[in-house]
């Protein structure tokens, strides 16, 4: 039997070492799926229930493995489906592929069935690379660049093949004009700044009295030489949201998080500072940086796009943030004084104990911060945690501490709802050895979490380690949209556009098979954590929490 497009596209899927892809079936795509029959299901086809979430499942998937995240998704209205996902990976700057069928050539600009201008409907998502495969000879330079531009950009791609197109025999690129040779090697590589610019940073860094570091993302492959950094110039260190899992919360002059769902002590640090060296971070609110002209600063970026935007900064190192660092630090004088250091970790000190009383304050029937600061001493050390944006990403940025290997993450920069279980379950795919714990709102759970449960059940024997836990929030309110309201405009709460309908999330996750537990008390609010934990298979914990706790205290703000 001859090759197919189809087949070759998935033999290179393999060879670039893709093991899964994130996908909803369609007949845009049935000569792919065909191909996939054909491969005994290589690249496993992970079947979501939409395909938003095959796409956010490929994006939580590529977080925390550093591999490339794919999905698929069959002409019309499925690649449209796709778009939310994909901005997501645009926005936190994370490589995915999208594999879109499209209607056959033949019928292209008749107003046929399914038609849509892909072109246009991706050309921003995936700016950095898009195209249409029409002949077979194209394809290994197009899906090689999408894979490659992906890595390299840190960025969604996207790769059109008509249906009939996914059909015809395969014929490589031929060694003649008009023809586009490829190849498979990705070989690492790293940027480095230029001895001067190390050497004008290091000065700014070394004139400092009080170091402030804000770390992001980019950081992550950074710990040891970021503890060194903060060691050598009794810096304390603060972090952008995306950056949670970069640094360990129980090193004591780390503040936490900074910004509109951060801490008293990382508003204090910048506040406070005379000079800043940012690694690895986009954080987009100037407005919780230095006063500009208070503090010398110094940046770390991989990428020269986006250095330089958010602070005056006096040097700009585009670089890798740990080789960088390696470079810098030789550079760096250790201070002698600690008294900066000490403060900020006293702090940090009382900022614990501030958090303690509001998590053991009465709440009816339960207060939503203690759910999250009794869940935090309980998670493995190796656990992957994900939290969905509204209210619950500012119980997780305040009251989860990370330590040992933990990993986490959310929607940093789109801030899309929805993500909180999708990246649950990438990020099991990505690691099936490992336990995750997704922390969810019931607006999330009711948006598209509950179906996506569904996957959960699907999959979850294919995981050597059994536990994805999700927590719900359950207070029968948009929680963040009603408390931006009062605080951002003075508007009560609008009942006709944030209650929500009570739904039990127990007892859909029973009637699908999983564990379903609900706590409507505060005294079993830890031992449900436990028994969750110690499932065999996925669990569902529902708490039934009070909406009028604030997940923004007014008197915080300073912290956001």
């Amino acid at each position: 039997m001859s090759q197919k497009v189809s087949d070759f596209l998935l033999a290179r899927l393999r060879a670039w070492d893709v093991e899964q892809v994130f996908g909803y079936p369609g007949d845009g795509i049935n000569g792919l799926l065909a191909a996939w029959e054909r491969a005994d299901n290589r690249p496993r086809f992970i079947q979501s229930r939409h395909e938003e979430m095959s796409a956010l499942e490929a994006v939580g998937y590529a977080k925390f493995s550093g591999r490339l995240g794919v999905c698929a998704a069959t002409s019309g209205p499925g690649a449209i489906h796709l778009l939310n996902g994909l901005y997501d990976a645009k926005l936190d700057h994370v490589p995915v592929v999208a594999i879109v069928g499209q209607t056959h050539r033949s019928a292209m600009g008749g107003a046929y069935q399914q038609e849509v201008d892909l072109h246009s409907l991706f050309k921003d998502v995936a700016s950095d690379f898009l195209e249409t495969v029409n002949v077979p000879e194209q394809l290994p330079n197009v899906l090689d660049r999408a894979v490659r531009i992906a890595y390299a950009r840190r960025a969604p791609t996207a790769v059109i093949i008509p249906g009939d197109v996914q059909d015809l025999d395969y014929s490589p690129p031929t060694h003649a004009f008009k023809m586009v040779p490829s190849s498979l090697d990705r070989s690492g590589w790293q940027a480095v700044p230029s001895e001067e610019a190390l050497h004008r940073a290091a000065e700014v860094l070394n004139s400092g009295e009080k170091v402030a570091i804000l770390i992001g993302q980019g950081a992550a492959g950074a710990r040891a030489e970021t503890e060194e950094v903060a060691d050598v110039l009794g810096a304390g260190v603060a972090k952008a949201l995306l950056g949670k899992d970069a640094l360990s919360d129980e090193l004591p002059y780390v503040t936490g998080a900074v910004g509109l769902l951060g801490t008293d002590p990382s508003y204090e640090l910048m506040r406070d500072c005379d000079t800043l060296l940012t690694v690895g971070s986009n954080f987009p609110y100037a407005q919780f940086l230095p006063e500009y002209g208070q503090a010398r600063a110094v940046q770390i970026d991989i990428d020269p796009h986006m250095i330089g935007l958010r602070y005056p900064y006096e040097v700009n190192l585009t670089g890798d943030a740990r080789t960088t660092l390696q470079r810098l630090l030789p550079l760096l004088r250790r201070k002698e004084g600690r008294d900066w250091q000490e403060g900020v970790a006293a702090g940090v000190r009382q900022w614990e104990e501030v958090m303690a009383r509001r998590a053991d304050a009465a709440a009816q029937p339960v207060n939503p911060e203690y759910v999250a600061r009794a869940l935090s001493p309980l998670l493995p050390d190796n656990a992957i945690l994900t939290s969905d944006s509204g209210s619950v990403a500012g119980w997780y940025a305040r009251h989860i501490r990370m330590r040992g290997t933990m990993r986490g993450s959310l929607s940093g920069t789109l801030a899309t709802m929805g993500c909180g279980v999708p990246y649950a379950i990438g990020a099991k795919f990505a690691h099936p050895d490992r336990p995750v714990v997704g922390l969810v709102g019931d607006g999330a759970m009711q948006m598209n979490g509950m179906a996506e449960l569904i996957t959960a059940a699907k999959y979850h024997t294919r995981w050597d380690d059994p536990r994805l836990v999700i927590g719900v929030w359950n207070n029968h309110d948009l929680n963040q949209v009603t408390w931006e309201m009062r605080a951002m405009s003075g508007s009560p709460q609008f009942l006709p556009s944030h209650e929500l309908p009570d739904v039990s999330y127990a007892a859909f996750a029973r009637s699908i098979g999983l564990t379903g537990i609900r706590v409507e008390r505060p005294e079993h609010v830890e031992g449900a954590w436990r028994q969750a934990l110690a499932a065999e298979g996925p669990a569902v914990v529902e708490f039934v929490t009070d909406p009028t706790v604030p997940p923004v205290p007014p008197h915080e703000a300073g912290a956001g």
